[in-house]
């Protein structure tokens, strides 16, 4: 019988979660932890760790994975509310279980090949997209959308939401597949869908997701409606709950930033979408950090982001927007960048130091995360909840091969009719 360690990798490098580096033989335990190894253990896998660097996975948080079927060019360009409402709107009318199914599947083998083990998810059929998870290895928070606009699931936000109570009543705590109530936003929600929604995550204990001040438009529509901003005017229905996730959080006052703290609020850095859909600002983090928020990264999804689910790139992204943005060349080092990226994570994902974009190593050698962040490289495995979903560059838990040619087939007919 083998010990509590599922794996040994000899001769290996590993960064912990405190970007402290580590070289030699070390064992991977089943609950998430890592100690040194004496050679002598009984493990399930013995492996040669030359040529490999092992760091904690990446975690996504904020994705809407099923939309690698969005993934083309015809919505390329748009603005975001003229990209929603003549580009992903009209064709997400025609979704349906299967086709979530297929996208998700997509999605996750391209989180699995780059080193993702966890997506904060929001989309349609919420229990197709967590069943493809779970079948994958992964872990994800999947969120049900809930809006007053007709949804393909649904036909309104109380059908959406009792879908929700049903689901959340049934899961258990540890269970590695989580779900929450994803309210769409302000502007596709009332006040009295933001308020059932919030007290649903009271009485369940869930967590709540929603898109907060994305655009200007979105900030000054909701002024002008309510005469306070989106994070004022959900504050102001006692929405927020511990643990809730704001994604984008760009548009945001001081006041804002100090009221997502107070109330503990998981705020998502989403980079590539902001810039690819012309938002005119990003999040402003050393104001988020004053502030003591919690600030995670998310690559949005496959359509709006054009970064697909990299989480790679998307930390690359953050770091050199922030400089960017705040003339300050000391911000986000690859350290603090990628310990963003992989917060919370309990999993490993284990690259290729032999990939060319990890050379030069350094006269100290200690240039790993600098290279993994800024250059990228091949992930040849993953550990989740101590299981293999991938080894050698081979995705165990899906077959990737079959998994493309269903989104080529069901994006053919997926767009059928579109111009």
């Amino acid at each position: 019988m083998a010990d509590d360690a599922s794996v040994r990798y000899r001769n290996a490098v590993l960064y912990d979660e405190n970007g402290k580096k580590h070289v030699g033989d070390v064992l991977l335990h089943r609950d998430g932890a890592w100690s040194s190894s004496n050679g002598d253990e009984d493990v399930q896998h013995d492996l040669d760790g030359s040529g490999r660097l092992i760091t904690r996975s990446l975690q996504n948080w904020h994705t809407h994975l099923a939309m690698q079927l969005n993934a083309r060019d015809f919505s390329d360009g748009y603005p975001l509310h003229r990209w929603l409402n003549e580009a992903i709107f009209p064709t997400e009318a025609r979704l349906n279980p299967e086709y979530v199914r297929v996208g998700a599947q997509a999605a996750a083998a391209e989180m699995i090949r780059t080193g993702s083990s966890f997506a904060a998810d929001m989309y349609f059929y919420p229990a197709v997209t967590g069943k493809v998870l779970s079948d994958a290895g992964l872990r994800g928070l999947v969120g049900g959308p809930v809006s007053d606009a007709a949804l393909p699931s649904h036909p309104d936000a109380a059908s959406a939401l009792d879908e929700l109570d049903s689901i959340l009543k049934n899961q258990k705590t540890d269970d590695k597949i989580q779900y929450a109530i994803a309210t769409h936003s302000v502007y596709l929600c009332s006040e009295e869908t933001l308020r059932r929604a919030s007290e649903l995550a009271e009485k369940r204990n869930a967590r709540l997701h929603i898109h907060v001040s994305e655009t200007r438009k979105e900030i000054a529509d909701c002024h002008a409606k309510s005469g306070l901003y989106p994070v004022e005017y959900l504050d102001s229905l006692d929405f927020f709950k511990p643990g809730t996730v704001c994604a984008h959080a760009s548009w945001v006052k001081k006041n804002e930033i100090r009221t997502l703290a107070e109330h503990n609020v998981t705020a998502v850095h989403c980079p590539s979408s902001n810039m690819k859909i012309a938002c005119g600002g990003t999040m402003s983090l050393p104001a988020y950090n004053e502030a003591g928020v919690d600030v995670r990264i998310g690559t949005d999804g496959a359509a709006s982001s054009g970064s697909g689910l990299d989480m790679l790139a998307e930390a690359r992204l953050a770091a050199l927007v922030q400089r960017h943005d705040h003339w300050d060349a000391t911000l986000l080092p690859a350290s603090e960048v990628f310990s963003m990226a992989s917060k919370g994570s309990s999993d490993w994902a284990v690259w290729n130091l032999d990939d060319v974009r990890m050379r030069p190593v350094g006269r100290s050698g200690n240039r790993h995360l600098a290279n993994l962040i800024f250059n990228g490289a091949e992930c040849l495995d993953m550990w989740v909840d101590g299981q293999a979903v991938r080894i050698d560059g081979q995705t165990r838990t899906i077959d990737e091969a079959a998994a493309w040619k269903e989104l080529d087939q069901a994006v053919e007919t997926y767009y059928q009719g579109v111009e």
